[in-house]
């Protein structure tokens, strides 16, 4: 149909997933982390902060994923973009102040299509998208 757009969101099942996912890989790597799993709208489908994490790792992560989810992009490569003189200089205050540009936001893709977003956040930005990407990637899912 022509006039409909199609599309799938991540099911409940893959998001535990990689909720289990990430755990591990954090626990390989020493950090207490914080994940969120959002569907392709940023709405979460599954999230967990691990025993021990910062406080306010969980809120990080649950918008990390959203941002992720409802650009399609890294949080990440957002950054550069968002600074002063950058092309979208202002868009780390848009959507109420919940859209992140600092590494740890990842797209979830399934043989390329976009079927959510992954939040990590807890340790330095850096690290938290070196765990979503290993998580994913052990799943056979793209970030």
């Amino acid at each position: 149909m022509a006039d409909v757009v199609e599309g799938r969101d991540i099911a409940l099942d893959l998001a535990l997933s990689v909720l289990a996912q990430v755990r591990a890989e954090a626990e390989r790597g020493g950090f207490l982390l914080a994940v969120c799993v959002a569907d392709r709208a940023g709405n979460p489908v599954a999230s967990a902060r691990m025993d021990g994490a910062p406080l306010g790792a969980y809120a990080v992560a649950c918008d990390k994923a959203y941002s992720s989810a409802i650009w399609g992009d890294r949080t990440g490569a957002m950054g550069t973009a968002a600074q002063p003189g950058g092309e979208d200089f202002g868009i780390a205050g848009a959507l109420g102040g919940r859209m992140i540009v600092f590494a740890g936001g990842v797209p979830i893709r399934r043989q390329g299509e976009l079927i959510g977003g992954l939040g990590v956040s807890g340790a330095r930005s850096p690290e938290d998208e070196a765990v979503a990407l290993a998580a994913l990637a052990a799943l056979g899912l793209e970030g």
